[in-house]
């Protein structure tokens, strides 16, 4: 029988806490919607508090319960963890999981790419031992530790994704990692109206190297001016080597060649001598290569065979609200393509998703619905307006959000949709405009709830939200 991923001694004994012994836990979770039978269901205070919810968690199926009061509606003999905060028992948690486990750590930061570069990682060295990723964009104060906490004890090769929105946070989540290689993707302008400058964002973006063990490796663009800034932090963190990425003549990890159409995505990658050649059929657009790029650079800082890796690439596509393409029905008939990249947008994000609807062959028109991005401060209505330019490539452009009023107002008559304030008034809109052959690309921040569109799309498709 598989070993479970902690005993409940074990989760006492890492996070200080007490409660009953002898259960066998099989994974954690923050969400009781999502409990699977045998699940550590951890109770934190975030817009509600988990304490809630944990007794619908153990109707679940949830084995125990790592709490710091007493939840609502429990019986006497619930098997409750009892811990002294539950966000710093998570994160100790986390701390231990990452402390037992015996293989290598790589972690990926940037302000566009940084998912798609974890996904590719997990791929690559997937094929090479027994992988651990974060799944969606687990991130964060609390999504790092609790991949950390998931990671089970067999793992060769973790991927750990690492962002930030305010100044400060990344250093905390790499020191809880330990990265043994590091990558920075791009510089962009994503939070810049809580980060300040570009400056800024590099300095905290360069942060990932604090946790970097002994001997670790920092991958980086070597195509953004913020090169030398980027390696002369990692050095300051103690990184052995430096290996640069990207296009530039003086990139360790070269991108020779890279081109995309409806098929996907083909590149030609230098990796200090010996080129290798990657293909992504279910990824179009030349972004994708870069990422390729960043990915192939880690899997040689972790010292294991690119050329096997490379080839385990080919099975990449984009996951949902990340540019996955599906079919979807028409309420008055016929069919359209949708593409979902309804999860997040900053700048270089929208001109990419773009630039690649532009590529989709459409018998129809290709469409472009765009919702607010966030958290860009007093650099908001410039970076919105500046975006009108690629938006005018599409055929016709929906806006939703007082932002993307903006852009839409800037665009010639003949490519207006429609603006709406917000997503889900624009949704009843966009799915009457919709014509068989359409391809129809759904792109805005998270907080612009932009998957309410997706959602009002895929229902008159006939499927389910």
């Amino acid at each position: 029988m598989t070993a479970p991923l902690w005993t409940t001694e074990e989760i006492a004994a890492a996070t200080g806490g007490h409660g009953p012994g002898g259960i066998a836990v099989r994974g954690v979770s923050i969400d009781s919607r999502s409990i699977a039978p045998g699940d550590l269901f951890v109770a934190l205070r975030d817009a509600r508090d988990g304490h809630d919810f944990v007794a619908d968690a153990l109707a679940r199926g949830a084995a125990a319960a790592l709490v710091d009061r007493d939840p609502p509606g429990i019986a006497a003999d619930a098997p409750l963890l009892r811990v002294a905060e539950t966000l710093q028992g998570l994160a100790v948690l986390g701390m231990a999981g990452r402390a037992r486990m015996p293989g290598r750590v790589a972690a990926v930061t940037g302000s566009v790419g940084k998912t798609g570069t974890k996904d590719m990682l997990r791929l690559a060295l997937g094929a090479l031992g027994p992988t651990h990723a974060a799944v969606a964009s687990y991130n964060n104060h609390w999504g790092v530790p609790i991949t950390l906490a998931r990671m089970p004890r067999e793992t060769a090769f973790a991927v750990i994704e690492i962002g930030m929105n305010n100044p400060g946070e990344i250093a905390p989540l790499a020191r809880m990692a330990r990265p043994h290689a590091i990558c920075v993707t791009q510089i962009g302008e994503a939070h810049i109206g809580h980060m300040g400058s570009l400056d800024a964002i590099a300095e905290e973006k360069g942060a990932i190297a604090a946790g970097l063990e002994p001997g670790g490796t920092a991958v980086l663009n070597r195509d953004t001016p913020f090169f030398p800034r980027l390696a002369e932090i990692a050095r300051i963190h103690g990184a052995a080597h430096i290996l640069g990425f990207g296009r530039d003549a003086a990139a360790d990890v070269r991108l020779l060649d890279a081109t995309t159409g409806p098929e996907g995505t083909r590149a030609r990658i230098d990796l200090a001598g010996r080129v290798v050649d990657v293909v992504l059929p279910g990824a179009i657009g030349t972004h994708h290569a870069m990422n390729a790029c960043a990915a192939l650079g880690m899997v040689a800082a972790l010292g294991v065979d690119v050329a096997i890796a490379a080839a385990a690439l080919a099975g990449y596509a984009p996951g949902a609200g990340r540019g996955e393409a599906r079919e979807i029905a028409l309420p008055g008939g016929g069919k359209a393509l949708l593409v979902d990249e309804s999860y997040n947008a900053a700048v270089p994000a929208m001109r990419a998703a773009l630039a690649t609807l532009a590529l989709r062959p459409a018998k129809g028109r290709r469409v472009a619905v765009l919702g607010d991005m966030r958290e860009l401060g007093e650099f908001s209505a410039q970076l919105h307006a500046s975006l009108a330019p690629d938006a005018a490539a599409a055929d016709l452009v929906f806006c939703c959000g007082p932002e993307m009023a903006r852009l839409y107002a800037l665009l010639p008559a003949g490519k207006r949709g429609a603006h709406a304030p917000d997503s889900a008034s624009l949704a009843p809109v966009v799915r009457e405009a919709l014509q068989d052959g359409d391809v129809v690309l759904v792109k805005g921040a998270l907080g612009s709830r932009m998957k309410l569109i997706v959602e009002a799309l895929t229902a008159a498709s006939g499927e389910a939200p």
